[in-house]
């Protein structure tokens, strides 16, 4: 039996992390993406809930009892994810995972035919300890997506930034838009209070992602 290597504590930090087995796409499509984001909201929480619930349209009024975890911010690419999340409840972050991954391993095995594993096993964890760190991981997730416009920009750099923010603005997948006061539905996924105000506006947190992005080169490695 493999044993976690991060244990969990309630109020402490952590940087969640997984891709598909041997890195194949675990979304395909506009749909499995925002299905997984449906299930992002509907894991988090004490209460049972039916799969054939999500494929109504008040998802985010459903009574999800009491929060396991908060989630600070969160990217979606075409094989992993990254999540930031605070430990809210006894086992919260384990029980969340479990809800979520299996869940989403029914919908998408059920959808693609496929049978086995979708993920490379137990996800990964990362217990984010400090206050600098903690700021750097909201700014390492949400610049994740730039790899689809330019897959060695954190090698040699990108030429047209502007291009490469109004590409994260546009990306659908993370919570980059809940950052930029966008009124959206799939807001209510967060709970930013949990976390420090490192933003408390939309300039001041696009300033910090082009602080990233001008930095120099293997920084986010």
């Amino acid at each position: 039996m493999s044993i976690r290597k991060v244990d969990f504590e309630i109020g402490e930090f952590y940087h969640i992390y997984n891709r598909g087995n041997s890195k194949q796409k675990i979304f395909n499509n506009k749909e499995d993406y925002e299905r997984f984001i449906k299930l992002l909201f509907l894991s988090n929480g004490s209460n049972s809930f039916k799969i054939h619930f999500i494929k109504n349209d008040v998802v985010y009024d459903f009574d999800r009892g009491e929060r396991l975890v908060d989630i600070g911010a969160y990217c979606l690419m075409p094989n992993h994810f990254h999540f930031l999340i605070k430990e809210k409840a006894e086992d919260g972050i384990s029980k969340f995972m479990q809800k979520l991954t299996t869940a989403y391993v029914m919908y998408y095995n059920e959808k693609h035919k496929r049978t086995g594993s979708l993920f490379e096993g137990k996800f990964k964890s990362e217990h984010v300890g400090n206050n600098i760190y903690l700021k750097y991981i909201f700014s390492y997730i949400h610049l994740n997506p730039i790899k689809l416009l330019e897959s060695k920009w954190k090698e040699v750099g990108i030429k047209d930034k502007n291009r490469a923010i109004d590409f994260l603005k546009n990306y659908r997948y993370s919570t980059f838009r809940d950052y930029l006061d966008k009124n959206r539905i799939e807001s209510t996924i967060l709970n930013k209070k949990a976390f420090p105000n490192y933003f408390p506006n939309s300039r001041t947190f696009i300033e910090e992602i082009l602080d990233w992005i001008n930095y120099n080169k293997n920084e986010l490695n």
